[in-house]
């Protein structure tokens, strides 16, 4: 067991990636936490946490290795990973709930994408990781359940057991593509937090200036979506997004103003953020695109 577990932590090493010990048979980290730091060796100039202390060195890990049958964890944002993990409920009683799996299916639906194929390990309890290699340009960090129920990410911060690893009586296996695939542009897009003091800053309007059915609409729209039935939500978005985009294209609402006030109507209705984000960019492009008119026309 003890070479089986060597071997699939050199093996993660071997691609590049970051491992560290988990404890035998567990997902936890084995390696000392803050309060129990002795000081000494890579903590020799402070505490480093299992992010900091992940190798890709043979022999540190041919070391760590010899001592004890570890599972294996990889640090994924040091090894330049963006992981999916595709939960199943935690109450096995329900057989009718829908699984991370389906849920991140029911996403790439709604957002018009192909579920990604890339490389998959099936965890030790019956979900999915699904790795992707993450961009360079900005620094993802975990999420859970953002993206949509059962579904959480694992980059900065976050880490992953290894294929080979034995939980309980299950193991960690490679199943279906083995070939890691770049985060998609689409996830990444739903994946990075906004910056507000990035955004253009929402023009608060004065008063007799904007027409008045132009704020009638907005405020028509923004409480369809609120109000929306289960089911029917996500299209509600989709039409007050559709109808407002065309007074984004005529100037008298900032893009700004409809996507904060729809998104706030979609995520108090149900919906999660990601779902309410991506809705929202898709249609008012459409629809921004389609309404195209110059201001000074009659």
């Amino acid at each position: 067991m003890s070479n089986h577990l060597m071997h699939a932590a050199l093996a993660a090493a071997a691609r590049g990636w970051h491992v560290f010990p988990l404890r035998p048979g567990t997902k936890r980290p084995a390696l000392h936490g803050e309060s129990a730091c002795p000081g000494t060796g890579p903590c020799a100039s402070g505490h480093r946490k299992w992010e900091d202390r992940a190798t890709t060195d043979p022999d540190r890990i041919r070391a760590a290795w010899s001592r004890a049958p570890f599972n294996v964890g990889i640090a994924t944002g040091p090894s330049g990973l963006l992981v999916v993990d595709l939960d199943v409920p935690k109450d096995k009683g329900s057989s009718d709930a829908p699984d991370g799996a389906a849920t991140f299916k029911a996403l790439c639906e709604r957002t018009g994408q192909p579920v990604p194929r890339t490389r998959t390990i099936r965890t030790a309890g019956g979900g999915t990781h699904l790795y992707f290699t993450a961009p360079a340009a900005v620094r993802l960090h975990n999420t859970a359940g953002a993206l949509a129920p059962l579904v959480d990410t694992r980059a900065w911060g976050g880490y992953v057991v290894a294929a080979g690893s034995l939980v309980g009586d299950a193991r960690y296996e490679t199943v279906g593509p083995a070939l890691l695939r770049p985060l998609p542009g689409w996830l990444m897009t739903l994946l990075v937090p906004p910056h507000p003091v990035n955004r253009t800053p929402v023009t608060v309007p004065v008063a007799g200036r904007r027409r008045p059915y132009v704020d009638a609409a907005l405020s028509h729209e923004t409480t369809a979506v609120a109000t929306a039935r289960e089911g029917q939500r996500n299209a509600a978005l989709l039409r007050a997004a559709r109808a407002l985009g065309r007074f984004v294209a005529s100037g008298d609402l900032t893009r700004v103003e409809v996507e904060n006030a729809l998104q706030g109507a979609g995520e108090s209705a149900g919906l999660t953020v990601a779902e309410c984000r991506a809705t929202l960019r898709s249609a008012l492009d459409w629809s921004i695109a389609h309404n195209q008119t110059s201001r000074e026309a009659a």
